[in-house]
């Protein structure tokens, strides 16, 4: 093969997968692509006997899924002002893509090579996983970016004699990334800080003061306590209420026993 179909093959057949962030660390420059795990058994073997490595003996090939999407919109059904804007409310959905991973044993211990690469790779995924990292998926149409996993299955045919021999990998690309949100927050804080600022300090007359002292309620312009309910007593405070006659109450005659009469 020419350089160029050597270079197409390892970026969108051998290793389309590449890790970012998460568990990959900062020398590497935050990136690692997938057969840095998969293959991490083949090339030191090559490598310690000498032989030439090709991209015929890689451990995993992967190709698209069909049904990966590259627009995903759906259309507002809510009531709007007018049809006209009614027929313009996209609402945009988060792009998923999946790809397929094939690993077949060759060699003689091909089946315990598998298991310890399949198990180094699984638990690589799983804590990168949950550590937040990201993925970029290369198809030969779209490169996907801040991609997230979610989930690895089995799909192997069942009639084949060597099983668990083919993955299926999905992975969602989200309408918001962390980049996203950074810039949302900036423009909001940018906006407040932008905005106008009050100076002074507030009055100690007015309404504060015709509310912390109940006398000037009464001696207000207009109040109702200073008409007609003044000569009741409580014009001048309304805390002070006027003393009244508790009414008369007659006596009781004694009875035998110097109780009440009843």
């Amino acid at each position: 093969m020419t350089p160029g179909e050597t270079a197409w093959r390892m970026g969108f057949q051998l290793s389309p997968i590449i890790l970012v962030g998460g568990v990959v660390p900062e020398f590497l420059g935050g990136v690692l692509p997938i057969m840095a795990i998969t293959e991490i058994i083949n090339f030191p073997a090559g490598l310690l006997s000498g032989s030439p490595i090709g991209t015929d003996n890689f451990f995993a090939n992967y190709r698209p899924i069909t049904g990966s999407t590259l627009i995903q919109q759906e259309i507002g059904k809510y009531p709007f002002a007018n049809q006209t804007v009614a027929a313009n409310a996209i609402i945009s959905q988060p792009l998923v893509v999946s790809m397929e991973m094939q690993v077949v044993a060759r060699t003689r211990f091909g089946y315990y090579e598998k298991l310890a690469i399949m198990m180094a790779l699984r638990e690589t995924l799983y804590a990168h996983n949950n550590a937040g990292g990201r993925y970029i998926i290369m198809t030969p149409s779209f490169i996907y970016t801040n991609c997230l996993m979610k989930a690895m299955t089995d799909i192997s045919n069942a009639r084949t004699n060597q099983p668990q021999n083919t993955w299926q990998l999905d992975f969602e690309r989200p309408l918001i990334t962390l980049g996203d949100a950074e810039a949302a927050e900036n423009s909001l804080m940018s906006w407040i800080s932008r905005g106008t600022e009050i100076t002074g300090t507030p009055s100690a007359t007015g309404v504060l003061a015709s509310t912390t002292n109940p006398a000037s309620l009464a001696g207000a312009a207009g109040s109702p306590l200073t008409g007609a309910a003044a000569g009741a007593g409580i014009g001048q405070n309304p805390l002070v209420v006027s003393a009244f006659n508790a009414p008369t109450i007659p006596n009781i005659p004694q009875g035998p026993l110097g109780g009440g009469g009843v």
